[in-house]
């Protein structure tokens, strides 16, 4: 991102003209207006930021930001990002893609995406349904989900998304939802200051043709039992009246546990900058079903080397060994023939 000074801007000057264009009710429009909202804070600058999404409902995100960027083709979102971000590595580079078009024709894209550690803030938009060609069931459709394409149900084990970023390495991960807008943009903001790759799960309500999936864990009235807010350095615990907390298994399971019952020194303690992943991993395979509480906020945050930078430096150093850069010379260096 860029280090130079940047005019003060306001939320209207990251909203662009175009008129918003979601079903009534969609997840999306809170995602929107945590975005908007929080750019300014961000200390960054319209013109040298850059949106690309894919296809699907939150692909249109790029026409709502008055930004550079592209809605691009379909799973392909963080393919292109890659590109502007090793090209301009000054830029602010952000994709929006959703549990459809990142993980199943995008899939190969979004982890070497996380691999690589390209500098990208990454927003998958999950709500577990094809909603732009009508309710189909995706990639993270839990078993049974009986849909258009499923009529007798799914039989597809869901991807879990945290599980599949974590599995490839990503340097930050976390995950949200679309009504506390509060908590997305404290999410969004410690994704965006990260340097490398971001990937931020959101749990988003289709109210047309997946109304209230996340009812069980999200709605207000069962936030306090069934959500598990993850801090660092604090122990994992939740409940109405702190009640419960989260404590690892002789097995090396966590599992949700009565605090009297074990006391508070067995329960564990939140590490997010931990090197190894397996403490996010375990945390992030916690809830089986959406009736067993669920951990929200940053599972995961180390430091690894960035891609732009790596290419960067691997260009400087082939640059001084052979003097001017001579792209013919390059291409004719190795295992060159004629062919008569």
């Amino acid at each position: 991102m860029s280090d130079t000074a940047v005019t003060l801007t306001t939320k209207k000057d990251w909203a662009s003209d175009q008129e918003v264009r979601w079903c009534p009710g969609c997840g999306d429009y809170g995602i929107l207006q945590a975005v908007q909202q929080l750019m300014p804070e961000l200390g960054v600058s319209p013109e040298n930021t850059v949106f690309v999404s894919g296809i699907g409902c939150s692909s249109r995100f790029p026409y709502y930001m008055n930004t550079y960027g592209m809605h691009s083709i379909h799973g392909r979102a963080p393919a292109i990002a890659t590109g502007v971000a090793t090209a301009r590595p000054d830029l602010d580079v952000w994709v929006v893609t959703g549990d459809g078009d990142g993980l199943s024709i995008g899939g190969n894209h979004l982890i070497h995406a996380l691999r690589r550690n390209v500098n990208l803030t990454i927003l998958m938009f999950n709500n577990r349904i094809y909603g732009l060609t009508k309710g189909q069931y995706s990639p993270t459709s839990y078993v049974g989900k009986v849909t258009k394409s499923t009529p007798f149900g799914s039989i597809d084990p869901p991807f879990n998304p945290l599980a599949v970023a974590l599995g490839a390495e990503a340097s930050f991960v976390a995950r949200t939802h679309d009504l506390d807008r509060q908590h997305m943009m404290e999410i969004f903001k410690e994704a965006h200051a990260h340097r490398g790759a971001s990937f931020v799960e959101i749990y988003q309500n289709c109210n047309v043709f997946n109304d209230g999936q996340f009812n069980n864990i999200t709605k207000r009235s069962v936030r306090d039992d069934m959500m598990i807010n993850l801090v660092h350095g604090e122990k994992i615990t939740f409940g109405s009246e702190v009640q419960k907390g989260v404590m690892m298994g002789e097995d090396g399971v966590p599992r949700v546990v009565n605090v009297d019952d074990v006391g508070i020194d067995r329960i564990l303690v939140h590490d997010r900058y931990h090197q190894s992943p397996s403490l996010a991993f375990a945390l992030a395979r916690l809830n089986q079903d959406d009736d067993t509480p669920t951990p929200f906020g940053v599972f995961r945050e180390v430091e690894r080397p960035e891609y732009a930078s790596e290419v960067s430096a691997q260009v400087a150093r082939a640059s001084e060994k052979s003097g001017t850069p001579d792209l013919g010379a390059l291409l004719r260096s190795n295992g060159t023939w004629m062919v008569s």
